[in-house]
């Protein structure tokens, strides 16, 4: 793979948007000890009237102002002590002018206030007309900073105070929140629920959920572990967080530290804007991560989504960040715990797979989006730091860590760093300090590179042997180093470990200092070695270019016992793009034991234009894994030729044991249509109309694979059609926004009547407030090539209150203005260029075949 990387100083694509600064604490008015929440929920009004007393013990006497953040609340009264107090408030900040200014004993500030509709913070919701069977549910979400839209507060993650929420709900309706269930009283048709968090926590942990659920009870050493679903959903609730006991009992030891609170609860929720959320002791999970007996085929999201929760409850709640620039330490492990729990349940070459997946997907935001310190405090809102960067390589860096100290080790400092920061506030010094303290390991070179500043190395490895000499020569390249810069700051300073592998006996193992833009080295050995594995066990965060001979090549994929270093060799091999290339990836998509690397297989023999790639595909259809089927499926959708759509056209009907790959078929059936194929669009609607009127499912994956198919027929105006009856109003919500995002893709082929007509659409959808669907019109729009698209953005920009589709919207403008300075005649071109690759890849077939029987 060849990334081209972007540094943060001089490339188009940074971090930092207009409006962006440093950001701090603010100055502190003293320890808050504990906040109460009294509150009255109006379910069918969408309001609440509310009750905040803080305990607080000021630091130093004298001071005479206090301001809170509080966004949209109605303010009422402010009491101090039972003394009313004349304040200020501009809908942002509350400022309570004090009386009397403060002594060194404590004060309890008491605020009554109501909220009608609130956008942010706490969300209702209900029925609609479009959606009657919506539940009736009320849930909050406060990270990064918007508790202060639910409740006034000191709105920043390092203030710790013990909490309590004491709330009336109807009584057909539960309430869950932190810590424990102290009181539940009846009164009339209502039922007043009392919940105690006595272990400190940051406002944004605080969370209240309520709904008619179904409580379904396990435990974990007498602690109570509960999931709490939509009646009728009990089993999809026991498949998707079943596990969980399990994982706390792997977690209390892995982090050496015994889980710290009197329950775990994970409450599902309808309409949530992310995929979970840690609140301390009570986890938020979408519903959508709820899983049935087929969809456990595909092994989705949903247990890596449990065990990231869940690993907050120590990384996050436990130990608490002091600011949001040091999110990694929190998110970055709770990514990690996936990778750990991965690597517990399933093996180690899963976990491997799965982290270099969390690699990838860090490298992809690297090469296209922006690269960034991990490290920053420069950002116009916390949230634009919930990025790849934090999350995923933030993983890396901590296998890095476990890489470069061992497992004893590694487990040690991670101890030592939860045991010493428990209920405390932390920032990345902290970290390296329990490393070194408890290690004696200096990391900070470690975090210098990969932390506190952005990007990562990019290695071209050549290697050769002389035979005469018994010598292997290897020679490394930074290629991310550039000519004018020399050995800069863009080189990477790292000791790698190379190993010579032997199909007979063991692997000879050097660890070399790669720190120039290129170096060159020669080992003398016994013996020319089968293969070359860079990075052994690949602890680094890096990208790979392997320039090998082909049969170390072979080699290296048929016997390396690392499986990431065997995809590696994939790769290479698939660049070769001959018949020997693809009879080498046959033999790993069809033999090799692990399934991950039969996946890169089938991904690279789609890269190869020969009809025989297609030939070799099929044969790992019959594959036991889900996810290697998926794969082979995408791959056959890429060699477009009439044998790979009559197999795609049959996989359609006998496909029935995974959802995604029904999805992978229905999308490749539009992918395949081009140069011969053409003609075939009239069958291929149909087909996908077919699915969307005949296979809801489970998150209706299958049906917005269907979606994403037609949204592949760029001149075709039927196909709009039928994604645009799929973007309205009482569609279940998965698949229209499927529809939605579908819309831009398919929009760069068609006449100037039909683009008007899906500018209008879009324009229309960009009102709604939902976050989701905001998003969704946010990537549409930055998939066009027409003025109007960024006249749409940026009013979408202009009017959300979430930075998250502001950011999303702002960069959708430069994408799409970066295309209208393209020719306008680039359809054409398109168009001509891959009837060139169909002509081609059928002229190369007859060629190779011809030289496979003359050879």
């Amino acid at each position: 793979m060849n990334l081209k990387n972007f540094d943060s100083e001089n490339n188009n694509r940074k971090f930092e948007l207009p409006g962006a600064k440093p950001h701090y604490n603010p100055d502190r008015y003293g320890q808050v000890n504990h906040i109460f929440l009294d509150l009255t929920l109006d379910i069918p009004n969408q309001s609440f009237t509310g009750n905040c007393a803080i305990t607080l013990t000021p630091v130093r006497s004298g001071i005479n102002q206090l301001i809170l953040d509080a966004v949209d609340l109605n303010i009422n009264s402010v009491f101090i002590n039972t003394v009313s107090q004349p304040f200020d408030y501009d809908q942002e900040k509350l400022t309570i002018n004090l009386l009397q200014p403060t002594q060194e004993n404590p004060i309890t500030i008491i605020i009554n206030y109501e909220v009608e509709n609130p956008q942010r913070g706490l969300y209702f919701i209900a029925p609609t007309e479009h959606y009657p069977q919506k539940p009736t549910q009320v849930w909050t979400q406060g990270e990064d900073e918007d508790s202060r839209f639910w409740f006034p507060c000191f709105d920043y993650p390092g203030q710790l105070a013990t909490s309590e929420i004491k709330v009336k709900v109807p009584n057909n309706f539960m309430a869950i929140s932190n810590g424990e269930l102290i009181n539940q009283e009846t009164v009339g048709e209502e039922t007043i629920y009392h919940w105690s968090q006595k272990q400190v926590h940051p406002t944004y942990l605080m969370t209240l959920a309520v709904g008619e659920f179904s409580e379904i009870k396990d435990e974990w050493k007498e602690i109570p572990v509960n999931y709490y679903v939509e009646k009728g959903k009990e089993e999809e609730a026991k498949l998707s967080m079943g596990k969980t006991p399990q994982m706390i009992d792997y977690f209390s030891a892995k982090f050496g530290y015994d889980y710290p609170y009197p329950k775990y609860a994970q409450v599902c929720v309808n309409d949530f804007i992310f995929g979970g959320m840690e609140n301390t002791s009570t986890t938020l999970l979408t519903d959508r991560c709820l899983v049935d007996e087929k969809a456990l085929n595909d092994r989705p999201f949903t247990e890596s989504l449990v065990a990231h929760e869940l690993a907050h409850q120590w990384f996050g709640d436990l130990v608490v960040i002091k600011h949001w620039s040091h999110a990694w330490i929190k998110e970055g492990m709770a990514s990690y715990s996936e990778v750990l729990w991965t690597e517990h349940e399933y093996g180690k070459d899963d976990a491997a797979y799965y982290l270099l997946n969390e690699a990838r997907s860090y490298l992809e935001e690297d090469s296209s989006r922006y690269r960034r310190p991990i490290v920053t405090n420069i950002y116009r809102e916390a949230i634009e730091l919930y990025d790849r960067h934090l999350y995923e390589k933030g993983a890396c860096v901590y296998h890095m860590i476990r890489g470069i100290l061992g497992e004893e080790l590694f487990d040690k400092a991670i101890h030592r760093f939860v045991n010493e920061n428990a209920h405390k506030t932390v920032e990345t010094i902290d970290l390296l300090r329990a490393i070194e303290t408890s290690t004696g390991y200096n990391l900070l070179f470690l975090f210098d590179q990969y932390v506190f500043r952005g990007g990562h190395p990019d290695y071209k490895i050549n290697y050769s042997w002389d035979n005469d000499n018994n010598l292997a020569k290897l020679t490394v390249t930074q290629t991310q180093v550039t000519e004018e810069n020399g050995n800069s700051k863009d080189s990477f300073d790292l000791k790698i470990p190379i190993g010579f592998g032997y199909k007979n006996s063991a692997m000879k193992t050097f660890t070399l200092r790669i720190h120039e833009k290129q170096q060159t080295f020669y080992f003398p050995l016994e013996s020319k070695p089968d293969f070359i594995s860079f990075d052994v066990n690949n602890y680094f965060l890096k990208t790979v270019e392997l320039d090998y001979p082909i049969a170390e090549l072979k080699a290296q994929l048929s016997h390396d016992p690392d499986p990431v270093s065997r995809i590696y060799a994939a790769i290479a091999i698939g660049k070769k793009g001959n018949l020997e290339a693809i009879k080498s990836l046959e033999e790993a998509l069809t033999k090799d034991s692990f399934w991950g690397v039969r996946l890169e297989a089938a991904k690279q023999l789609g890269k190869i234009s020969l009809d025989q790639a297609g030939e070799a595909l099929q044969k790992g259809l019959s594959d036991d894994n889900a996810k290697v089927r998926r794969a082979v499926i995408e791959s056959l959708g890429k060699i477009k030729n009439q044998d790979c759509y009559d197999t795609l056209k049959t996989c359609l009907e006998t496909e029935e044991k995974s959802y995604y790959c029904q999805a992978a078929i229905a999308r490749s059936l539009g992918t395949i249509l081009s140069g011969n194929l053409k003609d075939k669009t009239p069958e291929v609607i149909d087909l996908l109309k077919n699915v969307l009127e005949t296979r809801s499912g489970w998150n209706e994956v299958v049906r917005s694979g269907a979606i994403g198919g037609l949204s592949q027929l760029k001149t075709n105006p039927d196909a709009v059609d039928v994604i645009v009856e799929y973007t309205k109003l009482g569609i279940p919500q998965a698949l229209r926004l499927a529809a939605i995002r579908a819309l831009g893709s398919i929009s760069t082929g068609q006449t100037p009547n039909k683009l008007e007509e899906i500018l209008e659409i879009l324009d229309a959808i960009s009102q709604e407030t939902f976050f989701l669907t905001q998003v969704a019109v946010t990537i549409a729009l930055g998939q066009m090539e027409t003025p109007k698209a960024v006249t749409i953005l940026q009013g979408l920009a202009d009017r959300t209150p979430d930075g998250r589709v502001k950011r999303k919207a702002e960069e959708a403008i430069k994408k799409v203005q970066k295309k209208l300075g393209s020719d306008k005649g680039i359809q054409s071109l398109r168009d001509e260029l891959e009837k060139l690759k169909q002509e081609n890849q059928e002229l190369q077939s007859r060629i190779a075949n011809l030289e496979a029987k003359n050879g």
